[in-house]
């Protein structure tokens, strides 16, 4: 677990190198859902480099001693331009790698820090792969998408942000709803939360890692696919966070593509939010009915990421 005094130390230090975003309350029904709960959506999509990625990369460079040769990290697009970010606003040197698939608006972000980018293979895990050749032959300091013990305290700011805002609002959240790829943000939300609040994982159907390990009762390596697969495809759930997540206890709900497709366009036609396929997935479970919340509950979703071409959107 990370302690409390941990995350609001951690906090303290990525301050100037972060935005705290809002949060906001919406009524259930723009979404299509019974006005019989209270529904919040923190928007992190707002973040540096557009996504919550920008925590953990803040906190490794707040936390870790940087060689001369810089960082390096391996990233389906959010990661690597959130570390790409963090690198650039420090004069740091940066490679980042990224799998073929990665969506072209991630990459350019990416490229516009001028940090060094390397296409490396068709999965985050291939990308993995050559980062750490690289980081082995050139000294760099490679900063894990999610399994890292820093990268986890960095998310967990996320959860620190919620409760303080909600609190300010004379609010508190039941449910905390995480779109989950390799286990990053949401180990770092449960480890803020604890007890206090039900953290609940999303997933797509074509790229769930947390399920499968919660099935198997440790990581496995699982298929991955759809169209979140840029910033939700890990392969496997990391082995830090998952010790975290089932010590404390926390479920995870799989989505439908159509669902996050449905998802984003609420967002956009309601509220005119236009979020990302992995930022909108963490919603996609209440429009789908695959969770449903309890008759005067309050809710949270974390719409976590917006690096999407907003013209072909």
């Amino acid at each position: 677990m990370i302690p409390a005094s941990e995350i609001r130390r951690t906090h303290e230090l990525i301050g100037p190198f972060i935005r705290r975003t809002p949060i906001f309350e919406v009524a259930p029904s723009d979404f299509g859902l019974a006005n019989d709960f209270r529904l919040f959506l923190k928007l992190e999509l707002f973040q540096r480099s557009g996504s919550f990625k920008a925590r953990g990369a803040a906190a490794n460079l707040s936390l870790r001693d940087v060689p001369p040769a810089g960082v390096a990290a391996a990233s389906g697009g959010n990661h690597g331009a959130g570390v790409a970010d963090a690198a650039a606003r420090r004069g740091l040197p940066a490679t980042i790698f990224v799998p073929e698939i990665a969506n072209p608006a991630k990459t350019d972000l990416i490229a516009s820090t001028g940090a060094r980018l390397v296409f490396a293979g068709q999965r985050y895990a291939d990308a993995l792969r050559k980062c750490l050749e690289h980081c082995a032959d050139t000294g760099a300091l490679n900063i894990h998408a999610y399994d890292q013990r820093e990268t986890i305290t960095g998310q967990a700011t996320l959860g620190l942000e919620i409760d303080e805002q909600l609190k300010s609002l004379g609010q508190s959240a039941d449910t905390i709803l995480v779109a989950v790829g390799g286990g990053g943000l949401i180990s770092g939300v449960s480890s803020w939360f604890g007890d206090t609040s039900k953290v609940v994982g999303v997933e797509p159907e074509t790229s769930c890692s947390l399920n499968a390990a919660l099935e198997a009762g440790a990581p496995v390596d699982v298929d991955v696919s759809g169209i979140a697969a840029d910033s939700l495809g890990a392969r496997r759930i990391g082995e830090l966070n998952f010790a975290i997540l089932r010590q404390n206890g926390v479920t995870a709900i799989k989505v439908r593509d159509d669902d996050i497709r449905a998802a984003q366009e609420r967002l956009w036609r309601t509220h005119r939010i236009v979020a990302e396929p992995g930022g909108a997935t963490s919603l996609a479970t209440l429009i789908s009915g695959r969770y449903r919340p309890e008759p005067e509950s309050r809710v949270c979703a974390i719409v976590c990421g917006g690096n999407t071409d907003a013209v072909k959107f």
